[in-house]
């Protein structure tokens, strides 16, 4: 049965969904608002309207989550079963009354999201991660994989795009790093942000591709696609997951090769999280620009995780060095910290004696930005003089 707002019976609602859901062809409004009318319960204009939003909501938007959307800043929705609901604003992640009778209220709105997403959840298919026409990257785990009852975590789009000056403005990014990294954009050098799972790494490269010059052709590869850059030259494509009846797989490492077939200028591979590092690796390596962002816990980290996804593309580790070496510059690092999210450091990528490592080359601390020995060749990379800078430390 339907949850119902207050003064619209719950047998008008689960009457209602019932007529739109045995209509072929997506639901609209119109369709809403007429199965309203047909049930004949009378309403009154203001809980018509009521009606129709209720069943919007349940049908296509996010039903019992959906007036959390009102949360100004709003970016996860995290449901622990049905008695627990937490969220996640700029401000940090606090919890709010759950909207859920039961964890079968859950379950069902998990369903629904995957299945309009074109993916199964269910006992066979206990786990799904889809990006839903409205924008939204719905992620589920059923029990009894989930031992606390349904798990539904929903990510939200920025309504608009957060730009340099927007990082600057936010304490994100220190005025001095914003300038060596727009250098840096400017002149072409190939970079990775890194970082953990919400530290803002999609965040900062989005920022950061609004600057590439715009005569660029600029091809996005994307797992789920999230990246919307100011620029007015720009080519998505996003990767395709197995049907049910597991064919159709499309991955990251072929939406790389066809990439190098549509004259890109600069390549930007979204997650770099498998086997598409050796195809990244040999674009970048062919006089092509680009970027991506990689899970690591630090920038000194970053090695390291590259040779673990390299091994995942059968690459032996020197294999990873030098190609990494020769297609890499710099990797930039981003970290939360009490909800904070902030540039930590910006190192460089070198092969020295056979290994991959990182030169710290500026590193943003509370009382500004402190130069590492790596800050000549970074002002020498960007082209611009070491002396430079409002408030570098030495």
């Amino acid at each position: 049965m339907s949850t119902a707002p207050p003064g619209i019976p719950a047998a008008l609602l689960d009457d209602v969904r019932d007529r739109l859901l045995s209509t072929p062809g997506p639901v609209t409004d119109a369709d809403i608002a007429e199965a309203v009318r047909a049930n004949g319960t009378v309403l009154g204009p203001a809980g018509t309207l009521r009606a129709l939003q209720a069943v919007r909501a349940e049908l296509t938007g996010l039903g019992p989550l959906e007036p959390l959307l009102a949360h100004r800043g709003l970016t996860d929705v995290f449901v622990n079963g049905a008695g627990q609901v937490w969220l996640e604003t700029g401000t940090g992640v606090f919890r709010v009354a759950s909207p859920f009778g039961s964890d079968a209220e859950v379950r069902a709105l998990a369903v629904r999201l995957v299945a309009a997403a074109g993916r199964r959840l269910d006992d066979a298919h206990p786990c799904a991660d889809v990006q839903t026409s409205a924008g939204y990257r719905v992620h589920a785990v059923l029990p009894p994989v989930s031992t606390g009852g349904t798990l539904l975590s929903v990510r939200f789009r920025s309504p608009r795009s957060l730009s340099l000056p927007d990082l600057v403005a936010a304490g994100t990014v220190h005025p001095d790093t914003a300038d060596l990294l727009g250098a840096a954009v400017r002149s072409g050098a190939n970079f990775l942000v890194s970082g953990a799972t919400g530290a803002g790494k999609t965040t900062l490269l989005n920022a950061l591709l609004s600057l590439a010059p715009v005569h660029e052709r600029i091809v996005l590869i994307e797992d789920a696609a999230e990246l919307r850059p100011e620029h007015p030259h720009v080519v998505g494509l996003q990767a395709r997951h197995a049907n049910t009846e597991g064919a159709g797989v499309l991955d990251l490492a072929e939406l790389v090769r066809q990439a190098l077939r549509m004259r890109p200028d600069r390549i930007v591979v979204g997650e770099c999280r498998g086997a598409e590092v050796r195809e990244m690796f040999t674009a970048l390596n062919t006089g092509h620009a680009g970027a991506g962002t990689v899970h690591a816990n630090s920038a000194h980290a970053v090695p390291a995780r590259l040779a673990a996804l390299g091994a995942l593309a059968g690459m032996s580790r020197e294999a990873v060095v030098l190609q990494a070496a020769s297609a890499l510059d710099l990797v930039v690092h981003v970290a939360r910290t009490g909800g904070r999210r902030r540039v930590r450091a910006v190192d460089l990528l070198e092969e020295r004696d056979g290994t991959l490592s990182t030169v710290p080359a500026a590193a943003q601390e509370d009382g500004g930005l402190r130069r590492g020995p790596g800050w000549d060749r970074l002002c020498a990379l960007v082209g611009r003089s070491p002396g430079s800078g409002r408030g570098a430390l030495p």
